[in-house]
């Protein structure tokens, strides 16, 4: 990466509220006595604040609600800001009540196009933070997040842009979005107190939970505060056997993190948040990916979906808020569940200097970023 890009806040709407990633308790509720998590009581307050501000906010979609509850907390100095936040389902909940409305009236009320566009997201955070350059959507499945980081950082370098706001927000949990991964029978049958088990190699069945979430970062090529900075990058798209599935080895992935290390000494990498969405092959072949990369002198891992379940696009810009924490000396929680502990026996007295973050997708995208502090 010729640049490195430089996040100068970040903002996160989660089932933890506040209470951030060391909480060492899964935060999930029941939809229709299916786990999901969803977004934490204060949280819900102030999206049906927002939805109160205006009769047009009310017809919004949830996804796009919480996006601009995300923007809101961002500090911008300046309304010249590029806007790109993607989502992988986009407008669910509208779209499904629309639909519905359809099949049993034949008719669809006048708002829904634009309303169930993906490209009225960002348009209408644009909107709600009165910015005066471009804004755009798009789906990329689960690495969506992601690769509006890899926007951000094209858009930056080339100069369209001097300042970006770039993340992702996903609102799933609907009737039909949770039985359309029931269906690929991914989703979590766990009747233990650890519904989702990322991470956990000897599961024996799939673990998946789906969560909302949506999270923003302020970005530009000045040197921030906070000196956390994106200092590297890899993509890579696995050949496929199905449209769900990745290889064993995680080629996809070892492509990704070979490419955003670079040049680095993999023992340079303090720790890797994963994607790992609790599946038996998405867990599994991440870890083989990290193990040809690293070899026996793995960083740390870390995932957070056994706390608030998978928020699909949103994933990767909730995993970019771990990377944060960790790089400004905050601790994520331990994985309980895990009998052995870390998958590593690595310990550091210092504070972590370089993370990587992975998110990957159907289609078989692999996306990578390295996030990185310079360490006094």
């Amino acid at each position: 990466m010729k640049n490195p890009i430089y996040i100068h806040d970040a903002a996160l709407i989660s089932p933890l509220g506040s209470r951030g990633f060391g909480v060492n308790q899964p935060m999930f509720c029941t939809h229709q006595g299916t786990p999901v998590g969803r977004i934490d009581t204060d949280s819900e307050n102030a999206l049906q604040g927002l939805k109160n501000e205006s009769s047009q906010y009310q017809k919004l979609d949830r996804s796009t609600l919480l996006a601009i509850l995300a923007a809101r907390q961002l500090k911008l100095e300046s309304k010249e800001v590029a806007v790109n936040i993607g989502s992988s389902r986009g407008a669910t909940g509208i779209w499904e009540d629309f639909h519905a409305e359809f099949v049993k009236t034949g008719k669809v009320p006048v708002p829904t196009s634009p309303l169930t566009t993906l490209g009225n997201l960002s348009s209408w955070v644009a909107q709600d933070l009165g910015t005066q350059s471009t804004a755009f959507s798009h789906s990329i499945t689960c690495a969506t997040a992601a690769h509006s980081i890899l926007n951000a950082i094209a858009w930056l370098e080339s100069g369209m842009a001097t300042t970006f706001i770039a993340g992702g927000t996903e609102a799933p949990l609907t009737d039909f979005t949770i039985e359309q991964m029931k269906a690929l029978r991914i989703y979590s049958q766990e009747k233990g107190e650890y519904k989702c088990r990322a991470l956990d190699l000897d599961k024996k069945s799939n673990t998946m939970v789906l969560g909302e979430a949506a999270a923003c970062f302020l970005l530009s090529k000045k040197s921030s505060a906070n000196g956390i900075k994106i200092s590297g990058y890899g993509t890579a798209i696995e050949s496929l056997q199905s449209a769900t599935s990745m290889s064993a080895d995680g080629l996809g992935f070892q492509k990704s993190m070979r490419a955003a290390i670079e040049n680095l000494n993999p023992e340079s990498i303090d720790a890797i948040v994963t994607h790992a969405p609790g599946t038996i092959l998405g867990d599994s072949s991440e870890v083989n990916a990290i193990r040809a990369v690293f070899g026996e002198k793995l960083p740390e891992l870390l995932n957070n979906k056994w706390q608030i379940g998978h928020s699909l696009g949103a994933s990767a810009a909730v995993n970019i808020c771990v990377a944060i924490d960790l790089l400004s000396g905050k601790t994520p929680a331990a994985i309980p569940y895990l009998k052995t502990g870390p998958l590593n026996d690595r310990h550091q007295n210092r504070l972590p200097s370089r993370v990587l973050v992975n998110a990957s997708g159907f289609g078989g995208n692999c996306v990578t970023l390295l996030l990185e502090k310079q360490v006094e």
